[in-house]
């Protein structure tokens, strides 16, 4: 497995973190978003993923339908199904399942026992980010096998390097 990514979120104050978080999500609203778009980023992501030698899955759902799954060596069924637990906190609160966690952080509380949701079909743990057209969530990006920052920050990666190559 290659060194971590250096990421702008760790060793942050959590308001801090959670402004770099709510401006990425802003940033990255894009004007469409197609089942092409879908297959660039995860073709992206994977292709990312083995070049640095992460063992991850990498999903991206769009409009309620899987439009790309994939797994690199290494990984295993339960990156899956932290995928899956991911993508439902997206779908939930509209947010990055990171920004989600920062905020339950901020107030004082923790996700898993404070949000009243089950956490074995829930996680707040980065990896899951919204994919959003003119500000209506249709679908998100998920990455699970790295430390959760990391997994978060190869999403942000894949997604700007989508916006200037389309």
């Amino acid at each position: 497995m290659s060194s971590a990514t250096t990421t702008p979120y760790v060793g942050l104050p959590v308001d801090q973190i959670l402004q770099v978080l709510r401006a990425e999500e802003q940033e990255l609203d894009f004007p469409s978003f197609t089942l092409e778009d879908a297959w660039q980023v995860g073709t992206w992501l994977r292709h990312e993923s083995i070049v640095r030698g992460h063992s991850v899955a990498v999903s991206v759902v769009l409009g309620g339908q899987r439009a790309f799954h994939a797994a690199t060596p290494g990984s295993s069924a339960r990156n899956d199904a932290w995928l899956a637990r991911k993508f439902r906190v997206v779908e939930h609160f509209g947010h990055s399942t990171l920004a989600v966690r920062y905020t339950y952080e901020a107030n004082g509380e923790n996700f898993a026992t404070d949000s009243l949701l089950d956490p074995r079909e829930y996680a707040a743990a980065g990896g899951g980010f919204p994919i959003r057209v003119g500000g209506t969530l249709v679908g998100a990006v998920g990455v699970s096998g790295l430390e959760m920052h990391d997994d978060h920050a190869l999403i942000v990666e894949a997604l700007r390097v989508h916006r200037v190559l389309s």
